[in-house]
């Protein structure tokens, strides 16, 4: 399993030397098509604890708590590097879908999942459509957090809000 082993956001950063400019050119453009969302090292959880393990750059920090009642952060939008892929993974969904389900295509990427997508080379990015969608992510992060997704499964709601049928947690906005 490919694993980025590393500490903050400036090591994250570096340690693919062969995709560094790749992630950071999207870094930027993350920042600059939605600015509200603030940057941040994702460090991932603890074993044992509920969430995703992968550490990840983070756009927009959320706040869940999950099914045995612990808070768990997760950002908005979330840019991880894999072994053969830059993954951006959002927690967003516009209409009772999945927002990335509404781009699916159309962005230039080559794999698409439920709330992410893959690339290998940000030239291959259909700039004008990914814009679109961060900006959207960043007004809906803004707005309404029953909008909020998370990759384990379904919709989770905004603070004392309940729309999950799986199981009932919250969710807030940190940062």
């Amino acid at each position: 399993m490919f694993r980025v082993d590393v500490d903050n956001l400036q090591d994250y950063l570096d340690f693919d030397l062969n995709r560094k400019s790749d992630l950071l050119k999207l870094d930027i453009f993350i920042r600059r098509s939605a600015p509200g969302l603030k940057r941040y090292f994702h460090r991932g959880t603890p074993a044992r604890e509920p969430g995703m393990r992968f550490r990840m750059i983070g756009y927009g920090k959320l706040q869940y708590v999950a099914r045995n009642g612990q808070r768990v952060d997760w950002p908005a939008v979330g840019v991880a590097l894999q072994k053969n892929y830059i993954s951006v993974y959002l927690a967003v969904m516009k209409g009772g879908a999945s927002l990335i389900q509404l781009y699916s295509g159309k962005l230039g990427q080559t794999r698409t999942g439920r709330n992410h997508f893959s690339f290998r080379a940000y030239e291959d990015l259909e700039v004008r459509l990914l814009a679109s969608l961060f900006a959207e992510v960043e007004q809906i992060f803004k707005s309404d957090l029953r909008h909020c997704n998370l990759a384990h499964g379904g919709t989770k709601a905004a603070e004392t809000f309940s729309v999950n049928v799986s199981a009932r947690s919250h969710m807030k906005r940190i940062s």
